[in-house]
Formats: structure tokens, sequence, C-alpha cells
């Protein structure tokens, strides 16, 4: 079973690369994130030609998850806990898996910036809410995958300069507690659980030749119930998304489960 996740930065401006991410890596399951459109402007015939079942929450111009699947999906939109929450950040499936479900969710933190506003008040709210979301799905003990744009830089060797983003909303020690918080809950980081290596990111700028330096961050993430721990075989970075023509700032990142 292999997991993509992939903060497009436009699904419909990025659909080439997509159709051609589909066709080279064959994932099983995709969360996107980012999509800045609609569910019904989403490129759904192109995907499900492409072999894909599609699950959408979409927001005109902004935000917006999805999950992509060969096999049938189950799905609920919009993450629990605020009713007054309109912002499409949180997808969840299940998909057929051995002898039951595997349960996935596509997620598009708030990034939170600039701090000090009620921008980074939401990030810290809206991560309250993962949390205690994420306490209930637990209760089920499925294999269970939590995936996409987290917007938290982990720890210092996932950026490649960590005193530069010491006040950022991404990095501040408040936003890295929560995550941190998130994870022992019982979730494993997979690509942490593979190797402790620096200089692995899965975000560049636009600005000032991020990509040509490797000035990178590391935000997207996938985290892994014990039950899909116990199956992880393997973690890997499609690093080389980001040299394509017009590329999303950040790459895929995958998962293969046994």
């Amino acid at each position: 079973m292999r997991i993509s996740t992939w903060n497009v930065n436009s699904v419909r401006q990025r659909l080439e690369h997509l159709l051609g991410y589909l066709k080279e890596v064959e994932p099983d399951v995709v969360c996107l994130q980012e999509l800045k459109c609609t569910d019904d402007a989403f490129p759904r015939l192109e995907i499900e030609s492409a072999g894909y079942n599609v699950a959408v929450h979409g927001q005109k111009g902004f935000n917006g998850v999805a999950i992509l699947s060969k096999l049938p999906l189950e799905t609920r939109s919009g993450l629990p806990g605020d009713d007054e929450d309109t912002h499409a950040r949180y997808i969840e499936a299940t998909v057929p898996y051995q002898n039951g479900v595997l349960r996935v969710a596509s997620i598009y933190l708030p990034n939170g910036n600039p701090v000090g506003t009620d921008k980074y008040v939401y990030k810290l709210a809206w991560m309250d809410r993962l949390i205690a979301h994420s306490r209930e799905l637990l209760k089920l003990e499925e294999p269970l995958v939590l995936a996409g744009d987290y917007n938290v830089i982990p720890g210092p060797r996932d950026a490649y300069d960590p005193a530069a983003w010491a006040n950022d909303a991404l990095f501040l020690p408040q936003t890295r507690e929560k995550f941190r918080t998130l994870l022992n809950l019982g979730l494993t980081e997979a690509l942490r659980s593979v190797t402790d290596d620096a200089g692995l990111y899965t975000f560049w700028d636009y600005q000032a030749g991020a990509w040509q330096k490797n000035l990178g961050i590391r935000i997207d993430h996938l985290l892994l119930s014990p039950q899909a721990a116990d199956r992880l075989q393997s973690v890997a970075i499609d690093k080389h998304m980001r040299a394509m023509d017009k590329p999303s700032d950040h790459v895929p990142i995958r998962i293969d489960l046994a």
C-alpha cells in the first residue's frame, strides 16, 4: 500500500505534474493540500481517467484538501471541534486494507503567521482540535495515516538555518510542543522512524534561489498509528518534483505499508 501526500499549491496549475506523478509513482492513495479551487472546479474527470476515485473538500481561491484512491472511498470532511470554522483544511477517508480498513486524513494545518495575531491563535486552536480528534481515532485501533502539510518544522535538523525561523509560527516552541503532544498520543512520524539525517526537506521557497541552494524546510509529514507503523516498509521524498517547470513549492513524500 503506497500513500503519498503533496501540497500541490493549486491543483489546476499543477495538473500535468500531478497526472505525471500518478503515472510514475503509482500511489494507491494520495493526499493533496492547497487545492485553491471549489469542489466543482476540481479536475475530477482527468484524475478519474487516471484510475483514481476522488474525494474533495474545496474552497474558492485558497485552502482545499482531497484524497485520491485506487480503492473505494468512504469519506467525511471537516475537523470536529468548531462548527464556525469554514476553512477547507481536513478530509478523512477509509479504504479497504487487508481484512479491514485503512483510515487516512489529508491535513492542511494553518500557517499561523504573522505571530501575535489571530492567525497564530487559530493555528494553535486548530492543533488542539487535531489532537482531540486524533485521540478518538486512535481508540479505533485501526491502521491510521494522518498525512499532509502541517506547517510545523519539528526540530532544528528540519531547517537549513534554524535561527532564521526562530520567530516564525512554523518553528516557535509552542508550535513544536503541540506537534510533540500529537505524537505523544502514540503516533509515529514516518520519516524519523527510518532516518535521523539532517537536510531532508519538503519545501523550498520560490524566492532567493532557495531550491538551487537547497535552503529548505521539512513541514510535510505522515503520522502513523501503531497499527500502521508496524507495517511501515519505506519512506521517500520525491524531491525531483521541485525541479520541474513551474513546480509547487512543496514536494510529495510517501510511504509504503506492507
